[in-house]
């Protein structure tokens, strides 16, 4: 069954439809320039709300390996996604200092990208266009070389996302700005994308 993650939830609202869609993860991001962050305080607060039943995966660019360990040690988040360009030596200290799973994010623009995401050291990785949140889908032509399992991201909506799960068979499937209006998460169309891969998967 393909994963679902919906990411850049950052209000209580956000979490009380999640508990009711059930997707397997959650996001949090916690990169301070991005318009969805969330401070580790706020996060704490909103994953004591969250159902045990969901997976929370703090989003990360470029961070303190030290910081990222604490909050999953501490349980603010289950998993970290690293999408600012840390590389293996990056994830081998990560590793030194947390057991907690690890999801890569890798920006897909050519072949190269594709085989990079393949050696990576890291539990997950995630296939997207941008440094997440852009809105924007990358060239699916590229994943015909993709061997590993993955998490697809970019450019997803409710509209497409059947199709995408249908054509591509991904591991997972990651939504932030495909679930918004107006910059804030809108209910009905987490609802809809959901909705739309449970319909893909009974088939």
């Amino acid at each position: 069954m393909t994963k679902i993650k919906l990411c850049g939830l950052s209000e209580f609202c956000d979490i009380e439809a999640a508990n009711i869609l059930k997707p397997e993860y959650i996001g949090f991001v916690f990169a301070k320039n991005s318009r969805r962050y969330v401070s580790p305080e706020d996060a704490w607060t909103l994953k004591k709300r969250l159902s045990t039943e969901i997976k929370a995966v703090g989003v990360f660019v470029r961070e303190d390996a030290e910081d990222i360990a604490g909050l999953l040690e501490r349980g603010v988040i289950d998993m970290a996604q690293l999408h600012g360009g840390e590389d293996e030596t990056y994830i081998r200290r990560l590793r030194e200092l947390t057991g907690k799973p690890l999801i890569k994010a890798f920006r897909v623009e050519t072949a190269g990208d594709i085989a990079a995401a393949e050696i990576c050291s890291a539990d997950h990785v995630l296939l997207d266009s941008g440094e997440g949140g852009t809105g924007s889908a990358f060239d699916w032509g590229l994943l015909g070389q993709m061997k590993r399992r993955y998490f697809l991201a970019g450019g997803l909506t409710p509209e497409n996302v059947q199709r995408a799960v249908r054509e591509l068979h991904p591991y997972g499937v990651d939504v932030s700005s495909g679930i918004e209006t107006d910059g804030k998460k809108d209910s009905d169309k987490m609802a809809a994308f959901v909705a739309a891969v449970r319909k893909e998967e009974e088939r």
